[in-house]
């Protein structure tokens, strides 16, 4: 009889259900996180065996766990999920319990899991993004600590006259401590975003898509992997409105009747892609190929939502892009594209 394992993830601990090919609950217990603990109470079920849990925190090592051991791992998407087995008891039992009978009646709205190289490339361009970031809200601290004091310089602080500048400030002893403090963390900074820098050019070099990409306006190499860490297979996406709506770059759609409006963009998916890709129309909207598209639109409806617009089809060309360098199934007409 073929069972079905559902598993409420926690940071600690977490709650593990199995349910029968029938529906009866067979095991609902709380166990530690961990391969034994795992391990001891759902090892012993057949390989390939189906498994669900949620997108929560720190979800990885259970993938890699579960496909390691031969079970046929589902990832369950969080908000989709919500959708279709809200209830009024709500604890762990019941959550894990809810997603193996998902699973059992096939109703399970499932997430990618990515391979793990494309988790560790992901994990990699992230750590910069966070790292450059964190170098961004210093100098900002550093703006304001001097603004308190009516001293404003719109030039940078990070070497030279900028520095200069800062040293010759008239500060009171705690303001000149943070600022100090901040410029040695920024400095610190620097020698580990060069060192990532190196490994991602690295990792471009050997990708012959971050090459494609590039030809893009507004995409440079750094923002060609992170669409591709992002997006990972672009199979995974049957048209370029299925990628633009999974980065939350379509508007949202509310209808009654014979009434439709549109909204904001739904801003669901990927943030980082998101934020790649706007960061890329910043420079692309200037470009020949977009200058005139932006202008009108920013005319009609604001430089916000041209960009935004600008945005979405740079994201459209990068899957055609990608697209076109699948290799061809056996046998498969090529279908025709749009200029």
């Amino acid at each position: 009889m073929s069972v079905y394992v559902g598993i409420d993830v926690h940071r600690k601990r977490s709650q593990v259900a199995v349910v029968a090919e029938d529906g009866q609950v067979q095991v609902n217990k709380n166990v530690v996180n961990g391969s034994e603990p795992f391990l001891r109470l759902i090892g012993d079920l057949p390989s390939g065996t189906p498994v669900a849990f949620e997108a929560a925190f720190g979800w990885s090592w259970l993938a890699e766990l579960l496909e390691d051991y031969g079970f046929d791992a589902h990832l369950v998407h969080p908000l989709r999920c919500k959708a279709i087995a809200s209830a009024r008891l709500k604890n762990d039992k019941v959550d894990a319990a809810i997603l193996a009978q998902l699973l059992r009646a096939d109703l399970l709205p499932e997430a990618w899991i990515a391979p793990a190289k494309v988790r560790q490339l992901r994990a990699l361009v992230r750590h910069r993004i966070s790292l450059v970031r964190l170098g961004t809200q210093l100098r900002n601290r550093i703006h304001a600590v001097a603004a308190d004091h009516g001293y404003d310089r719109s030039a940078s602080y990070r070497a030279g006259p900028g520095r200069g500048w800062l040293a010759e400030l008239d500060l009171p002893a705690t303001s000149r401590e943070i600022v100090t403090d901040c410029l040695a963390v920024i400095d610190g900074l620097v020698p580990v975003i060069e060192r990532l820098d190196g490994e991602l050019h690295q990792h471009a070099k050997a990708d012959p898509r971050v090459k494609v990409l590039r030809t893009l306006p507004g995409v440079g190499e750094f923002t060609a992997l992170v669409m591709l860490a992002e997006i990972g297979d672009i199979t995974r996406f049957g048209s370029a409105r299925k990628l633009a709506s999974w980065a939350g770059l379509t508007p949202t759609v509310r209808s009654s009747d014979l009434k439709i409006r549109h909204g904001h963009i739904s801003k669901q998916g990927s943030a980082w892609l998101r934020w790649a890709m706007n960061q890329a129309a910043q420079t692309a909207k200037r470009s020949p190929d977009f200058a005139a598209s932006y202008a009108a639109l920013a005319k009609k409806r604001g430089k916000h939502i041209a960009t935004i617009a600008i945005a979405r089809k740079l994201l459209t060309r990068a899957w055609h892009l990608l697209d076109q360098m699948q290799p061809a199934s056996p046998g498969a007409s090529t279908p025709l594209r749009r200029p």
